[in-house]
């Protein structure tokens, strides 16, 4: 057995080490050596992949309900009758689920382990997506949607936790950009599928929501059969039992086995930290608006779109979504852009004695936040009728890039930098962002309307373009902000 046994902390439910060299428990349970093959850290580099695919089908079931059912909203309204206006609701009451979910199912993976925060999760987004589909009025389909999106954000929230259960940081960014390919492939790909069931006579809106539910209900089979726990707190103590039950042993014992889960834990670490972060920490409350609001104009898109290339321009509903998959494209682009900072990353880890380093991070940012703004600058300007379709196309490949290129380094920013309350940190960032995502799809239809598709663009390309200096800045000034926070840690030699 191990000397140390290190008790991660995601949700804050334990934030100890216990080491043994100094109590000398000879029956506290651990790992049996660095290379214990029981230890997820150790599997083979093949079943870790398996496993990252599993985990990124969940998260793209989840993603995909986000917006498979856009196309539907006139056919919503009329089926409803409620205004157009009001069906946006479909999709930002889905994704208001995405911000209060995370207070649930953090500690519960913290506490029951991986499996047990997903799903049943998992289970009930599959059921929600049907209640949706068989919704005889409004009130049903929105409440429907909304526990949907509560329901579905367990995969969106702790997937990424899961893979730094199984990758070392060296390797963890690799895996990470694949997954957050699925979790933005969700939203791009959704109004595609949901446009052409939504033409198919035999099928119609209600279509859009089984499809999400036999998507869930596929990838929750598949792992329900195949994915194994994770949380290496959760398998040491199964390991403690286990030795308690094969040797008659009772002193056998993990410091998880003491772990309860109260409600002043939740408001503490759930709640109260991460909001107290977002108001005192200069780093959280930068990132977090920054990624918010890119992350938002990845929902605006699923009103903005339709406006552009089926009202102005005539085309068919199906046609009409395609220029979504220009987006997809884009975000497909920045993984050559993420993984090619990992080299980089990797030699600057090793330069510190594989301490993280939050700087070395923002160069591909840097590089995004120049692309997003690009993006929304060419798309607000030719998109009129009058100028060829290809070029506003075009443009939402830049937006795609440099979304998911600055979505993803400030989820890798934050993590590095605030170490131990790296799940506060990121929980700030998760409520904020469904926030920003659920608000302006409600705001887009007025929007550019009343203004226009250039002056209404070109208001957010303006705000990107602000936005641009922000990685710059931490690249320069990062460690000395670190060295003032209460809860960034900064290794003084």
């Amino acid at each position: 057995m191990t000397s140390t046994t290190q008790i991660p902390n995601q949700s804050g439910l334990q934030e100890t080490e216990v080491d043994r060299s100094k109590e000398r428990d000879p029956n506290l349970v651990g790992w049996d050596g660095n290379d214990d093959q029981e230890n997820p850290l150790n599997w083979s580099n093949g079943y870790k992949w398996w496993i990252t695919f599993q985990l990124s089908m969940l998260a793209m079931a989840a993603s995909l309900g986000s917006s498979i059912i856009a196309p539907a909203e006139d056919a919503i309204a009329e089926y409803a009758e409620v205004s157009k206006e009001a069906t946006v609701l479909v999709i930002s009451l889905y994704i208001l689920g995405f911000a209060f979910g995370p207070l649930c199912w953090a500690p519960v993976s913290e506490l029951w382990g991986r499996r047990m925060s997903l799903l049943p999760a998992m289970v009930c987004l599959g059921l929600f997506s049907i209640g949706t589909a068989v919704g005889k009025n409004a009130q049903a389909i929105f409440i429907t949607r909304f526990f949907a999106g509560l329901f579905g954000s367990a995969p969106v929230s702790n997937v990424a936790a899961a893979l730094g259960d199984i990758w070392e940081p060296k390797s963890r960014g690799t895996a990470v950009t694949f997954y957050a390919v699925a979790v933005v492939g969700g939203p791009t790909l959704g109004p595609t599928i949901g446009a052409a069931l939504l033409v198919n006579p035999h099928l119609g809106w209600r279509w859009t929501e089984y499809i999400e539910a036999i998507w869930t209900f596929a990838a929750t089979i598949l792992a329900f059969f195949a994915l194994p726990e994770l949380y290496a707190p959760v398998l040491l103590k199964k390991k403690a039992q286990r030795l308690r039950k094969q040797t008659g042993n009772q002193s056998f014992h993990h410091p998880h086995e003491d772990i309860k889960l109260s409600p002043k834990t939740i408001i503490t670490k759930h709640l109260a930290r991460p909001l107290r972060m977002l108001v005192t920490e200069p780093m959280v409350a930068c990132i977090a608006f920054y990624a918010s609001f890119v992350y938002g104009l990845l929902y605006l898109t699923l009103e903005v779109f339709p406006i552009v290339f089926e009202e102005d321009r005539g085309w068919g509903p199906v046609v009409g979504s395609l220029p979504f998959l220009a987006l997809f494209i884009g975000v497909l682009s920045a993984v050559v852009v993420n993984l090619g900072n990992q080299p980089r990353y990797a030699r600057a880890l090793e330069a510190s004695n594989s301490k993280p380093v939050p700087e070395a991070r923002l160069a591909p940012m840097a590089i995004g936040s120049f692309l997003f703004a690009i993006g929304l600058w060419w798309f607000g300007w030719t998109a009129t009728p009058s100028i060829f379709w290809l070029s506003p196309v075009f443009a939402a490949v830049f937006i795609g890039a440099g979304f998911n290129i600055i979505f993803q380094q400030c989820i890798n920013f934050l993590i590095d930098t605030y170490g131990l309350y790296a799940a506060s940190a990121v929980s700030a960032n998760t409520f904020l962002r469904s926030v920003f995502a659920a608000g302006l799809p409600l705001a887009a239809e007025p929007m550019f309307h009343n203004l226009g598709i250039g002056p209404a663009m070109s208001i957010l390309a303006a705000v990107a373009t602000v936005a641009i200096p922000v990685p710059f800045v931490f690249m320069k000034y990062g460690l000395k902000l670190r060295k003032m926070s209460h809860f960034a840690p900064v290794d003084e030699d």
